[in-house]
């Protein structure tokens, strides 16, 4: 399967109340990339997806609406995107893998 675009998604729920409740906000976020993603790759300012790129930015404008009905009255989204329809995308595995050989 040609994956023609790697997107970087990073939400931050404002006026919410505190860093628990951003990170519940987050948590759903990220558990809807999940559901679109199952092999996200979630960092701790960023989750990373790659794949289709009309499924990638679905996905981008989903966070933003399930931050607003978990609570947020307002989300701002910083996005990252490469887009190679050609020649497609490294995968996340192939960027990252040699720096976590020796994870366990």
């Amino acid at each position: 399967m040609l994956m023609e675009a790697s997107v970087a998604i990073q939400v931050l729920p404002q006026r919410v109340g505190g860093n628990e409740e951003v990170c519940r906000i987050v948590d759903e976020a990220i558990a809807y990339i999940q559901t679109k993603f199952p092999d996200a790759y979630v960092g701790p300012f960023e989750t990373a997806i790659q794949g289709e790129y009309d499924l990638c930015m679905e996905v981008v404008a989903g966070v933003n609406r399930i931050c607003v009905e978990a609570g947020a009255p307002e989300v701002a989204t910083y996005v990252k995107i490469f887009f190679a329809p050609e020649e497609g995308v490294l995968t996340t595995e192939e960027k990252i893998s040699k720096y976590h050989e020796n994870d366990a």
